[in-house]
């Protein structure tokens, strides 16, 4: 039973509103425009899905071998594998399984698609579902990580927006549109302040230890600024969205969910040390997740 314990742990699952509320915004938009295909709704999920606990346990193989929680600051959960509760090898197996249900579901997301697009989108596609796994793994594992050297924001704006949002919708679609961008971009940005907290909290320890994150080289008063222009662009994002395609009222009610996330920054300005941020990375995952699920209700209500 501890051990199932540790494997859910190093799974990391409260991570996981983060990459469905990608795929539950591209789907949504799509189905909003009257076109929609139930599996690759649902295989999209399940893509986005494993790529995150990739990520996850790649993340706490590489934190192990980089030695970044070996300090005895680090303020989140306990990683398994610098903690002993899982070992390196079985952490190697884990993430090489994982690794293969990521390719057999892009495999049979971009099958399912094949008929409708050309070779040259076939293509793309086979190309960004291998630098997604690689990006997933390569955050923290290996050797030279590119998020031990400020990178970890750009990937995860680029990957939980664009390529999720747009990705997925044209995979319903079948052509290339601006409608997705605005909400992809505001969840690219939602996502990346997930990690600027994050980051944040873990400021003192990753310096300590060699891990140089984007908030690192900011500094704690400019991580906050960042971290404004992060929330108020995302939500800037969302409301350009409906200025432009929204045409009932209750297509706006999503925007109640702004205010979870104007809360999460005010009080970030209020807590007095970085250290006590942990709640709130939480609390930011969810309210992505809320606003991701409100926003597709209100644009798919007519079609529902």
């Amino acid at each position: 039973m501890n051990n199932i314990k540790h494997w859910i742990s190093a799974l990391r699952p409260r991570t996981l509103f983060l990459a469905l509320a990608s795929t539950i915004c591209g789907n949504s938009i799509a189905y909003s425009t009257g076109f929609f295909n139930v599996s690759v709704c649902v295989l999209s999920i399940l893509t986005a899905t494993f790529l995150q606990l990739l990520s996850n346990l790649a993340n706490d193989l590489g934190d192990f071998q980089h030695g970044t929680d070996v300090t005895g600051e680090r303020v989140g959960p306990t990683r398994t594998v610098q903690s002993g509760a899982i070992s390196s090898t079985q952490m190697i197996r884990a993430i090489w399984f994982v690794m293969i249900l990521c390719a057999i579901s892009g495999f049979l997301l971009i099958e399912e698609v094949s008929r409708f697009i050309s070779i040259g989108y076939l293509l793309l596609f086979v190309f960004l579902g291998g630098t997604a796994i690689v990006a997933a793994i390569k955050y923290t594992a290996g050797k030279n990580p590119y998020g031990y050297r400020g990178l970890g924001d750009l990937f995860a704006f680029v990957f939980f927006g664009p390529v999720a949002v747009v990705g997925i919708y044209f995979l319903h679609v079948h052509e290339i549109s601006f409608q997705p961008w605005l909400p992809a971009i505001g969840i690219g940005l939602f996502t990346t302040a997930v990690l600027n907290i994050n980051n944040m909290r873990d400021m003192s320890n990753d310096i300590k230890s060699g891990k140089i994150t984007l908030a690192a080289k900011l500094g704690l008063t400019k991580a906050k600024l960042y971290h404004s222009f992060l929330t108020f662009g995302g939500i800037l994002c969302f409301i350009w969205y409906s200025l432009l395609y929204n045409m009932y009222y209750y297509e706006y009610f999503y925007m109640l969910f702004f205010f979870p996330l104007i809360w999460i920054l005010f009080k970030l300005y209020k807590t007095p040390s970085n250290e006590m941020y942990d709640p709130y990375l939480r609390y930011t995952s969810i309210s992505t997740f809320l606003l991701s699920i409100s926003f597709s209700l209100c644009i798919t209500g007519s079609y529902i």
